[in-house]
């Protein structure tokens, strides 16, 4: 047999790459056909969505000008009607803005936003094939910016199906339709980015992100999968970012329809203040690792403290589930139908104790801020300087006289000011100890000079004087 001469195996290697490159192109382009088409699916969804338009009366500002004034008789109503018109006139304008929302039944409820139908004098919803109706919100419910209204029509509505928002994964393909800027029925693509985003939107986020063109006006709207059924309600976007929208899990609100339909919704009451337990806090109380929820203050007469819980109980489980962290626990007491009786295990001195707690109506509170009350001050290695605490502050604070004492001065780059503790705070405990003024406060913190942590009970002035724990750390 002759031997190949370099220039025969050259050429066979090229015509081999030449015809490598050519079946992956061909394998490409017929995977792209196999693609699947979503004009079809969009023909189907589109009569589900729904334009939201509505129209609020704001007051002038000029209004707040003179409300309340005592005017001299030439700015009467002459003067006005002389130089800016009919004043009654002045005083209000019309607000309007545009939203999404998609029918829910053939009843014709339509789930959207809170925010788009907030404080709405009118309501007008454009169906698909332009036919609008007037619209009355039935249930609304900020914490979780959800809305429920309803029209009457006398024609069959077309319905979107709901889906199972638990089963997304993170790289499904998802459909958004919705009237970004008034554009009505615009249809964008994209992935679910991510699951159970927290935005601080409010106290109950649990957000899918998508890289679904999301814009103003498609607030309300859904977010399909491609089975063409309901998977999220689109709420929020990142300002000045692209390809970064969130949306509501359509599970949470299937899960709040039968009290929105009843016109607003209740979460349940636990009463309590709580917070994440930090590694450093977790070797300070004994536990093995930095899991559940520390209860750092339990209000009077509330659900808990008639159940026993107590201030530095660390919640385990409740009602069945492992406790994990402090969003998880909001969630799991505020989805708590108000009367049951709900198992808690805690975290009491080393050891653990189950408490059986009947869970209340969610009640809201505000605690007044005061100003530092004047008295000698005492500084301190920790970083901080603190003084008496003084009657008026303890009755602003909600403390018995002369209990704590009181922060007035944190050292930059101190232990303290890397834990967060600001002039105004009340400290209350040291080491779960209690302390009544200087000469207590200064008996207690001896012993911890040359310690390297000091757990700390704090009312913290920026979060209303609730109540929560701090271990300061020093370095070295």
């Amino acid at each position: 047999m002759k031997p190949f001469s370099k220039m025969s195996v050259v050429v066979s290697v090229v015509v081999a790459l030449a015809l490598c490159t050519l079946i992956t192109v061909a394998n490409t382009a017929q995977g792209a056909n196999e693609f699947p088409s979503l004009t079809g699916l969009v023909k189907e969804l589109k009569p589900t969505v729904v334009n939201i338009s509505t129209t609020k009366v704001v007051r002038s500002p000029m209004d707040d000008f003179f409300r309340g004034r005592d005017m001299p008789d030439f700015f009467g109503d002459d003067f006005f009607r002389r130089f800016f018109g009919d004043r009654n006139q002045q005083r209000e304008f019309k607000q309007r803005s545009l939203g999404s929302g998609f029918i829910l039944d053939k009843e014709g409820y339509i789930i959207t936003n809170n925010h788009v139908v907030e404080q709405a004098n009118e309501i007008k919803v454009k169906l698909s094939n332009e036919k609008e109706y007037d619209a009355k919100v039935i249930g609304t419910d900020p914490k979780t910016d959800l809305a429920l209204i309803k029209i009457k029509t006398a024609g069959e509505l077309p319905v979107a199906r709901l889906g199972d928002s638990d089963k997304l994964e993170v790289g499904e393909w998802v459909v958004a339709i919705g009237n970004p800027f008034g554009l009505e029925q615009t249809v964008t693509t994209g992935i679910i980015s991510a699951k159970g985003r927290v935005i601080g939107a409010g106290p109950y986020d649990d957000f899918l992100q998508t890289d679904a063109s999301i814009n103003p006006g498609n607030s309300g709207g859904p977010l399909f999968n491609l089975k063409g059924e309901v998977v999220g309600i689109n709420t929020a976007i990142v300002a000045g970012g692209q390809g970064i929208g969130f949306a509501i899990p359509i599970n949470l609100a299937k899960g709040l329809l039968p009290q929105l339909k009843k016109g607003h919704v209740v979460y349940g009451y636990l009463g309590v203040m709580i917070q994440d337990i930090t590694p450093e806090l977790a070797k300070s109380f004994g536990l093995k690792e930095a899991k559940g929820v520390l209860i750092s203050d339990v209000l009077k007469d509330s659900p808990a403290q008639k159940g026993g819980v107590m201030k530095g109980d660390v919640v385990l489980e409740y009602d069945g589930k492992r406790v994990e962290e402090r969003g998880q626990f909001v969630k799991l007491v505020g989805n708590t139908q108000v009367g049951k009786k709900v198992k808690m295990v805690v975290w009491r001195n080393k050891d653990q104790k189950t408490f059986w707690v009947t869970i209340g109506e969610v009640a809201e509170k505000k605690i007044a801020q005061g100003k530092t009350a004047p008295g000698a001050e005492e500084s301190n290695t920790w970083g901080f300087a603190v003084q008496e605490v003084g009657r008026a502050m303890a009755e602003k604070v909600g403390l018995p006289d002369d209990t704590g004492v009181m922060i007035t001065e944190v050292e930059p780059g101190s232990a303290a000011q890397q834990k967060g503790l600001q002039a105004g705070d009340v400290i209350i405990e040291i080491e779960h100890s209690p302390i009544k003024g200087l000469a207590e406060f200064r008996k207690q913190i001896e012993p911890y000079k040359k310690k390297k942590s000091l757990l700390l009970t704090v009312r913290q002035k920026a979060n209303e004087y609730h109540t929560f724990f701090i271990v300061l750390e020093k370095k070295g």
